[in-house]
């Protein structure tokens, strides 16, 4: 297993800004996004990766090359953000007028992903990092690098509820005595 995995999500982008829900909608970074993936650069200067992923998004991988990772990374589809179908680029209080009860947690999104289904996805990542001696750096998304945390956890895809993650973030999942951890979150 990775010894430690650091994820990065995404700068803000005019729909992470709104609260808009933002799978396959290929939006750029904002102004402010650009800056925060300068400052992601600066945060992981002096680290060393094996691997680098990055979901095909354009604004993750523009956060990526913004962080100065662009040339060591590959790209993976499993990253992508969670397929929220009929709910894209709704929000969730637009959500809940119609369907009140909605959870993303639980429920999925209609001709979208369930959450079984972001979850074997994600596992999938995680069986890549398994392969690896070192350290792993991933930028993704807020929804799918929640459920990545829960999973690297041993957790079901509903806890990553839990794990709040604010645009261009850093985190840092790794192991103490052999149990899976979160070293630092959301910096």
């Amino acid at each position: 297993m990775a010894d430690r995995l650091f994820i990065v999500r995404h700068g803000e982008t005019e729909w992470s800004r709104s609260g808009q829900h933002t799978s396959h909608t290929d939006l750029p970074l904002t102004k402010h996004g650009i800056e925060q993936g300068e400052v992601v650069g600066r945060k992981l200067s002096g680290e060393a990766f094996e691997m680098v992923l990055c979901s095909p998004l354009s604004r993750a991988r523009e956060t990526c090359r913004l962080a100065g990772f662009a040339d060591a990374a590959e790209l993976d589809d499993d990253l992508h953000e969670w397929d929220y179908g009929e709910y894209e680029g709704r929000t969730t209080p637009q959500i809940r007028q119609r369907n009140p009860d909605w959870w993303l947690w639980r429920d999925g999104c209609p001709g979208g992903e369930s959450p079984e289904e972001i979850g074997a996805r994600l596992d999938r990542v995680l069986e890549r990092c398994a392969a690896v001696d070192g350290d792993v750096l991933a930028f993704a998304h807020g929804h799918s690098l929640r459920v990545l945390t829960a999973r690297w956890l041993g957790l079901e895809v509903a806890t990553g509820a839990h794990f709040k993650l604010a645009a261009a973030a850093v985190s840092i999942l790794g192991h103490e005595r052999g149990t899976p951890t979160i070293d630092r979150w959301s910096v």
